[in-house]
């Protein structure tokens, strides 16, 4: 007999962007997924329409499309399947699982302050349980509560927590329904889960009590309740909650720092989760590795540092070609990009395909590279940075003027070539080769920092170079 193929689902608030927490929570759902066979949904719990906005579900889908996590079929929302929500709760009222509540405000507030008095948790104390509906006070909607069991113990085995038990005592009767009508987010996800044909729910454990409740419903309604895995939240690297200091951004601040799609996927991938001592990873490992039962109970601390050498690594280790794409690609999203990208004719764009072996050695992310590429697309005369001024001195504008009728006699214009005259021009002139590179890169770029000298005289070209140099030389 076939098992049923696994079906997860990540389901955000569109209340802001996509955090970094949700997108690990995405790609552990991702990753569990496909790697198994199965499917990943998508749902936006959208219920609170005061706070749900259009263009936080846009952020949502293009940070998840970023990151190259797709899901099965359309986005699913929530709001829009509350008549299906009001359907299960006129079930579970027929079967008598449910009933009418008509305490007031007022009621709840007392039964909130008497539980602090005696030192216990607020719960609602079950007033109208019971009570006969000839009893309900006129003119009065009611919330519509779950008969939650009273004895026993509700138990989730979990593939993160492990086994987690609770005592249905102190558990007490939910809302389903709010008294204008509303379904409840306890109420929706179940059944949303359950008419998706979800079999795994990983999410954040800050969720985990709401497993308790929500195996209730199931249960209520003889539902299969889907396996669970709750997942610690992460931390900052001093072990606190993560705050905006430490990371706690949405994807779209990562794009924007230039960070690349696959090194972030390889970075959350690691915050809880790892197999052995592997630190990079193919997405194809992944898909292999990954397993629920191998995360950490423990909270995972985000670190930038980790991040920004492992990006480093992915930098300097995608293909030129690849990477070239890949920034050109992200170039509206990186500070100053669209500017860089409106200066790109075709000439420029080969200069930046042909010198991004030597950009990317230098780099840690696409903003770094977007700022060392910057010399590739500006007009003469170029504007010096104050550090490339320092070093064009009187004497460092003669050595150019020198150095250029050097290089204008060199036959083959590459990089070998160049290095080739440059270096006997030094060792002629009994000069350092240093001397001579510095005021060549401040001509050249603008800047005091560059790619190999050498590569950048090959990459602007001959009538470029020549012409750079001429406008610094004395």
């Amino acid at each position: 007999m076939s098992l049923a193929p696994i079906v997860t689902r990540f389901a955000p608030s569109p209340t802001g962007f996509l955090h970094i927490g949700g997108a690990r929570t995405a790609l552990f759902n991702w990753l569990y997924a496909r790697g198994h066979g199965g499917k990943m949904l998508l749902r936006i719990e959208d219920t609170d329409r005061e706070r749900s906005t259009d263009d936080a579900v846009a952020a949502i889908i293009d940070g998840l499309k970023w990151l190259g996590l797709d899901w099965d079929g359309g986005v699913v929302s929530q709001y829009e399947r509350a008549d299906r929500h009001r359907e299960v709760v006129d079930t579970l009222l027929a079967e008598g699982k449910a009933y009418r509540c008509y305490a007031s405000p007022q009621e709840l507030a007392e039964m909130r302050e008497k539980a602090r008095a005696e030192g216990r948790p607020p719960r609602y104390d079950g007033r109208w349980r019971d009570r006969d509906p000839s009893e309900a006070p006129e003119g009065v909607r009611p919330a519509i509560r779950l008969k939650t069991p009273v004895d026993g113990e509700t138990v989730v085995e979990d593939h993160v927590q492990g086994r987690v038990v609770w005592q249905n005592k102190d558990l007490d009767d939910l809302i389903l329904l709010r008294s204008d009508g509303n379904p409840t987010y306890m109420l929706a996800v179940v059944v949303d889960d359950h008419d998706m044909g979800v079999t795994h729910i990983v999410r954040g454990d800050d969720h985990l009590t709401n497993a308790a409740r929500q195996t209730h419903i199931y249960q209520a309604m003889g539902w299969p309740v889907p396996e669970m895995a709750h997942i610690p939240l992460i931390h900052g690297p001093d072990g606190a909650k993560l705050s905006k200091r430490h990371g706690a951004l949405g994807v779209e601040a990562y794009r924007a720092m230039g960070y690349l799609p696959q090194a972030m996927r390889n970075y959350l991938v690691r915050l809880g989760w790892s197999h052995g001592d592997d630190e990079m990873m193919s997405m194809e490992q992944m898909l292999d590795w990954f397993d629920l039962d191998a995360i950490g109970k423990s909270a995972a601390r985000f670190d930038f540092a980790k991040l920004e050498n492992l990006n480093g690594l992915y930098m300097r280790q995608t293909p030129d070609d690849e990477l070239y794409s890949v920034f050109l690609a992200n170039l509206a999203y990186l500070p100053g990009g669209r500017e860089f990208e409106a200066r790109l004719d075709d000439i420029r764009s080969r200069r930046l395909a042909q010198a991004m072996p030597g950009l990317k050695e230098r780099a840690k992310n696409l903003v770094d590279l977007l700022e060392s590429a910057q010399f590739l697309v500006e007009d003469r005369p170029l504007q010096m940075q104050e550090k490339a001024l320092k070093i064009l001195d009187d004497s460092a504008r003669q050595t150019l003027a020198e150095v250029a009728g050097v290089l204008t006699d060199t036959p083959d214009w590459d990089a070998a070539s160049l290095e080739a005259s440059v270096k006997g021009f030094a060792e002629a002139t009994e000069r350092k080769l240093g001397s001579i590179a510095q005021p060549l890169r401040a001509a050249l770029t603008g800047r005091a920092t560059s790619p190999g000298i050498f590569d950048v005289l090959a990459v602007l070209g001959r009538e470029e170079s020549l012409a750079r140099i001429e406008d610094q030389a004395s």
